[in-house]
């Protein structure tokens, strides 16, 4: 069987964060025990549009829309999380401690 590399495991970390929530690169870092890696995440996230992976509910340790110049269009990665009911004012989540979800704790 073959190993399962890092950014296989991003994307099942990141497909894992439920409709509503959002997480931040280094959480997912620090979840696969790499903690110092959350920029290998930003780039897994980047290489993700074609794996069925929620990218757009991944955002810097702050709650900024970091990625979304990665997604075509000039506010998708915005409108996708206001379609989940996340509020976005000036590139940056509003509330985001309510809105974070931990993968070291729930999963």
């Amino acid at each position: 069987m073959e190993e399962e590399n890092f950014f296989d495991k991003v994307y099942a970390v990141a497909r894992e964060i439920p409709y509503g929530k959002v997480t931040s690169y280094g959480a997912i870092a620090k979840y696969l025990g790499a903690a110092r890696s959350a920029r290998m995440v930003g780039w897994a996230m980047n290489n993700s549009s074609a794996k069925d992976v929620p990218a757009h509910r991944v955002v810097n340790r702050v709650g900024v829309l970091t990625g979304k110049h990665h997604f075509g269009g000039t506010n998708l990665m915005q409108q996708l999380l206001e379609n989940e009911g996340i509020k976005v004012k000036d590139n940056q989540i509003v509330d985001f401690p309510k809105h974070f979800w931990d993968p070291g704790k729930e999963l």
